[in-house]
């Protein structure tokens, strides 16, 4: 069997336990089992079918069991854990993937024996050996990071490709988060491993893990904890109500007072991040050509000479306008909320700086950025003590992720030495913290915010742009309604948690995420008290997705709790113009009208409503109005051409068209001068204009099918139906 029908296989067996679809899920898994090597898991199958075939027995004999369907959620567990298994094991002799290729090499002998218990023992003494190889040559030095690096490694790979803990990997694990001696960052590591373990295979124990983590006293193994659990507990959501002791567990961490807020708040975190590419765009074709433009069109303000204290300050406030009106102003304000927000502005930044040999192992994509690196020790070890100050503030920045600290770091030591030496200068460094306030960055760098935060766009950036990324599922594209997952929903599914969340899709124009959750709202009673503001969101995400019956009336329940809201009463309009009904559009349009007379638009929107109506003197009205209040407004005098003449005032009617012509005219422009000039007799005029509509349509086809829209406004006017197609073919 190759790759894609052994995942098509057990696609169908996932589908079928979905479905609680047992008895077929079985007889599946026995037919996958066959092609594989592991007979305890064909025993396991065989037991389980021989306990469900008496389960059913003892049904059909009217026997009553209070346990049955607790014993039936056990079974489709241990048939999808089999499942699970059964796959991974076919896979390692089928797949190119590394995860697989890592599982079926053999292990040296001096590794086979190397344990979690071991590993800790080995980190735990890391620091204590660092301090003295320090003391004695460098050499030992290199062989103490060594060794620390080599067993990150191992412990990476050894827990990433674990599949299934037993009892005793469980325990050792927890003795890891008891440790307190092992490294912050050895520990995240450790997380991540983990989280990625779980995206290839569910184990019960590694989530347990997973939860129990979120309750250390490091802020940075707490959050990557939980955000691994958010991850996982998204991928997995079809199945978590089969393992109630989860469920059980999740709710009661709600007694714990950060949980609710954290969960919240990374939630949101992930729905940004899938912004990014958005954001990326506009960073590479928006903001930052229009900085880099308007930086060099403004060097000139600048003076060649050094200032002295008399002349601090002192530049023009003329150039704080110049620099507004260049829209620089716009850009960077633009990026700086984006940054506040939590957006990934950066992406495009260091996209190109993940080509270092240090990115091409999986396990340094999750790693902390740390002075202790190797790479990092020994590059700030040959510029002596110089970047020290530089590279604390590259750690105390919330900014950065931590593979873009790595990234920076390393595009700095490329630099040529001169280079290296101006920007670490004493004196510029020094200048820089004071000015950046290190104890501020500090706290905001350990915010569980920020550090959560730091860690989604590792993880962003892992997935779209390590080598390996084809091999991983990228949960980033997929649909994060984390509100509808069992273990979440009783956290998630709350009015004051789902409130940001669909401003947040509107924000975004996601309208169809943003209606979705605001119906949920109204069906949870969500906008039961609540201000008329909510409505007018549901109102317009339903309006930009054209569902203008709907909007009304979302709208009109806005009114009704806030009446004559002119923002309201101005959406009512457009959806009641847009879904035909003019008359009451126009009572809307009124009503805005009274409080905005001037209103350039209202007034528009009303002569084309009375238009639509037949209304055309009234309608005449007010395109002159709007004629008046906005000179040269092409759009009064299309409203007054057509009013004109439909009301058969054909001279006034040629007279604006004229006007339009004399402007910018469109191909309607053309036929309608048209159509006026042979209602008035001159009939080469018409067939001028008439052939130039046919010019600016681009063809004749399109022209025909704008042509015969008119035709009973014609016939009304006196033209002969048997001139028709003598006109068309006069052209």
């Amino acid at each position: 069997m190759n790759e894609k029908t052994i995942n098509e296989q057990y696609a169908y067996i996932r589908t079928l336990l979905e479905e609680k679809r047992l008895k077929e899920a079985l007889m599946q898994l026995e037919s996958l089992l066959w092609q594989c090597p592991d007979w305890d898991l064909r025993t396991r199958l065989e037991q389980l079918q021989t306990s469900y075939k008496y389960m059913l027995e003892y049904m059909k004999q009217g026997a009553n069991d209070p346990e049955r369907w607790n014993l039936y959620q056990k079974m489709v567990s241990d048939t999808w854990g089999i499942a699970d298994q059964s796959r991974l094991l076919i896979l390692d002799n089928a797949s190119s993937r590394y995860y697989h290729e890592v599982r079926r090499t053999p292990k040296s002998p001096d590794l086979s024996n190397y344990g979690l218990k071991t590993i800790l023992h080995i980190l735990e003494s890391f620091n204590d050996d660092l301090a003295v190889s320090g003391l004695l040559s460098d050499e030992k030095m290199d062989e103490v990071l060594k060794r620390h690096e080599d067993t990150l490694k191992f412990m990476f790979i050894r827990t990433w490709t674990n599949s299934a803990w037993t009892p005793e990997d469980e325990e050792d694990a927890k003795a890891m988060l008891a440790s307190e001696l092992l490294a912050g960052d050895d520990l995240c590591l450790f997380v991540s491993a983990l989280t990625l373990s779980l995206m290839e295979c569910f184990d019960l124990r590694k989530i347990m893990w997973l939860l129990d983590a979120y309750e250390h006293p490091n802020v940075n193994v707490s959050q990557r904890a939980l955000v691994g659990a958010m991850i996982i507990f998204h991928i997995y959501r079809s199945r978590l109500t089969f393992y109630p002791e989860l469920i059980k567990r999740v709710d009661l961490m709600e007694e714990i007072p950060s949980f609710r807020e954290d969960v919240a708040r990374i939630y949101r975190q992930m729905l940004l991040c899938q912004e990014t590419e958005k954001i990326d765009k506009k960073m590479r074709e928006e903001i930052i050509p229009e900085m880099l433009k308007n930086v060099s069109s403004m060097k000139n303000m600048r003076f060649g000479f050094e200032e002295s204290d008399e002349e601090n300050n002192d530049m023009n406030p003329d150039w704080e306008d110049a620099f507004e009106k260049s829209g620089l102003g716009d850009k960077l304000r633009e990026m700086n909320e984006l940054q506040l927000e939590g957006a990934d502005v950066y992406m495009s930044t260091f996209a190109a700086l993940k080509n270092y040999p240090f990115f091409r192992e999986v396990h340094n994509w999750f790693y902390p950025f740390s002075k202790q690196q190797s790479n990092v020790l020994k590059a700030m070890k040959q510029a002596g003590n110089q970047g020290g100050s530089l590279l604390d503030l590259i750690l105390q920045s919330g900014f950065f992720s931590n593979s873009d600290k790595y990234s920076l770091f390393f595009t700095i030591h490329q630099l040529p030495q001169s280079q290296q030496d101006m920007m670490l200068s004493q004196q510029q460094v020094a200048e820089l913290a004071e000015k950046s306030n290190v104890e501020t960055m500090k706290k905001f760098n350990e915010r569980p915010g920020t550090v959560s935060n730091q860690y989604l766009h590792d993880l962003y950036r892992f997935f779209k742009l390590s080598v390996r990324k084809s091999e991983f599922r990228d949960i980033f594209k997929e649909k994060l309604d984390l509100h509808h997952v069992p273990a979440l929903d009783n956290i998630l599914h709350w009015e004051d948690v789902l409130f940001p969340i669909a401003d947040f899709y509107l924000s975004k124009e996601r309208w169809d995420e943003a209606i979705e959750i605001y119906e949920e709202l109204e069906t949870i009673g969500g906008f039961e008290g609540e201000s008329a503001e909510y409505y007018q969101k549901f109102g317009y995400a339903l309006q930009k997705r054209k569902k203008y019956a709907e909007a009304i009336q979302a709208y009109l329940k806005a009114d009704t709790l806030k009446p004559d809201n002119i923002w309201n009463n101005r959406h009512l309009a457009i959806c009641y113009r847009l879904n035909r009904n003019y008359q009451v559009a126009i009572t809307y349009y009124k009503k805005v009208e009274e409080a905005a007379p001037e209103d350039t638009n209202v007034t528009f929107h009303i002569g084309s409503c009375l238009t639509e109506l037949g209304q055309y003197e009234e309608a005449l009205n007010y395109f002159f109005k709007l004629d008046f209040i906005e000179n040269n407004c092409i759009k009064a005098w299309r409203g007054i051409g057509w009013c004109s003449f439909i009301s058969q005032k054909h001279e006034q009617a040629m007279k604006y068209y004229e006007k339009i012509i004399e402007q910018k005219p469109l191909a309607i422009d053309y036929m309608n001068a048209g159509h006026v000039a042979w209602v008035m007799g001159d009939i080469q005029k018409a067939s001028v204009f008439y052939g130039k509509a046919i010019t600016a349509s681009g063809n004749r086809e399109r022209f025909l099918e704008m042509f015969h829209k008119d035709e009973e406004a014609l016939l009304t006017q006196g033209i002969r139906e048997e001139d028709i197609p003598l006109m068309l073919d006069l052209l």
